[in-house]
């Protein structure tokens, strides 16, 4: 199902590839603290020991990680499915949405997300790729059905005297 943004643009192109990188260090940064309040928790939780493979069960560190990745996972799902936007993505006014220009479902945000993951830790060659196409479509664009487009700045309200 199609669904439309609240706001269209006429001028939307594909973005480029360093903003996309800057958006990523923006949203690493958020992920991080994100998993920094996770950790906290699980220490407390964990009678006041940090979870780690030395000194807990495996049990233990993989429902750890599972939480990790699946936080991760609802970060960018929430934020890819509400408004095509990540905060990091906010900042440089990029957006996510689907090729024929509607809100992506989540179905396509686990695809991007699974895909993303093998696509930045092969050396980033998922990414890279979008530099070899007219596209300029990374490969989890591609295969999710969706493209991350530039927006055009808002204009601001002419000074009052």
């Amino acid at each position: 199902m199609h669904r439309p943004f609240k706001q269209e643009f006429a001028n939307i192109t594909p973005a480029p590839f360093i903003k996309r990188l800057m958006a990523m260090v923006y949203d690493t940064l958020l992920i991080a603290a994100m998993w920094m309040v996770i950790a906290a928790i699980s220490v407390a939780l964990n009678d006041g020991e940090a979870i780690s493979i030395a000194s807990s069960s495996h049990m233990k560190v993989a429902l750890f990680n599972s939480v990790l990745f699946c936080a991760t996972f609802l970060f960018f799902g929430f934020f890819w499915t509400r408004n095509g936007q990540t905060l990091g993505m906010l900042a440089w006014h990029l957006r996510v949405q689907t090729l024929a220009g509607g809100r992506i479902s989540w179905g396509q945000a686990m695809v991007r997300f699974m895909l993303a993951i093998p696509s930045l830790g092969l050396f980033g060659v998922g990414f890279i790729w979008m530099l070899l196409t007219n596209e300029r479509l990374a490969l989890h664009d591609r295969w999710s059905g969706s493209c991350v487009v530039q927006l055009p700045k808002a204009e601001k309200a002419p000074k009052k005297p």
